[in-house]
């Protein structure tokens, strides 16, 4: 459901529950009620793309930290790609493809707050359903930095929302900003 439709039921759902019927006593709770939450459905109802496509990428890293293996999956679509970009000792490139479940299993593994990526969103770019994300990274391990890098983020905006697609990433231990 897009977000302009999620307040427009919400609305509606407040008109139906509180204001048909004769039951007026509860009224100053029902201003009050409403009054604070216009102040939370105007920052959904507001949301740009930008802040939707932000809050789902927010969401993996914060999945991240608390090692929900869960939370992790379900920012991604059901056919999503991962890669990373690795250079061997040689200095050659070698492309590793990753699994979701895989991915989302190793994380469980971990304590909470041991995997620590720290994002800069830099570029955004949309066309309808598709959008491209550009974040530099620094990640930290137990609190100790590991690497840093840039993840290439490609989404779709489907039915619940925006999806990660494809996640493909570099990682280095120098020039990290």
């Amino acid at each position: 459901m897009h977000h302009y439709q999620s307040c427009i039921f919400l609305f509606k759902r407040l008109k139906r529950n509180y204001f048909s019927g004769s039951n007026n006593s509860n009224m100053k709770y029902l201003f009050a009620f409403l009054a604070s939450s216009l102040l939370v459905t105007n920052t959904v109802c507001s949301q740009t793309p930008e802040d939707s496509i932000k809050m789902t990428i927010n969401n993996l890293f914060a999945a991240m930290k608390q090692a929900d293996p869960l939370a992790i999956k379900a920012t991604f679509a059901d056919s999503a790609i991962l890669q990373t970009i690795l250079r061997n000792k040689e200095g050659g490139l070698s492309i590793r493809t990753g699994d979701l479940n895989s991915f989302a299993e190793q994380i469980r593994t971990l304590k909470q707050g041991d995997a620590d990526e720290r994002i800069r969103f830099e570029t955004i770019k949309i066309d309808g359903p598709l959008a491209i994300v550009w974040t530099p990274y620094s990640f930290y391990y137990k609190a100790q930095f590991s690497h840093c890098g840039v993840n290439s983020f490609q989404l779709v905006r489907m039915q619940g929302g925006w999806k990660i697609q494809y996640l493909i990433d570099t990682r280095r231990n120098q020039d990290c900003l």
